[in-house]
């Protein structure tokens, strides 16, 4: 996951919970998902397609099985 990706889920997060807050709704708790993702550098659905970026291709978490 690029710097620039990562930054760009963070600010998704802080929208989703300001407008969260701001409308009194449950909806900003969906921004947790984008700021998790972009905390631990995984985005699950990226893991499931086989698309998930990696240094060096050490990460076991998005080695492909055979």
């Amino acid at each position: 996951m690029s710097k620039l990706e990562r930054v760009l889920r963070i600010a998704l997060a802080i929208v989703a919970f300001s407008l969260g807050v701001y409308f009194s709704t449950w909806w900003g708790l969906l921004g947790l998902i984008p700021l998790l993702t972009s905390i631990f550098a995984v985005c699950p659905i990226r893991v499931l397609s086989g698309k998930q970026a990696c240094p060096l291709g050490v990460c076991p978490i998005s080695k492909k099985k055979n």
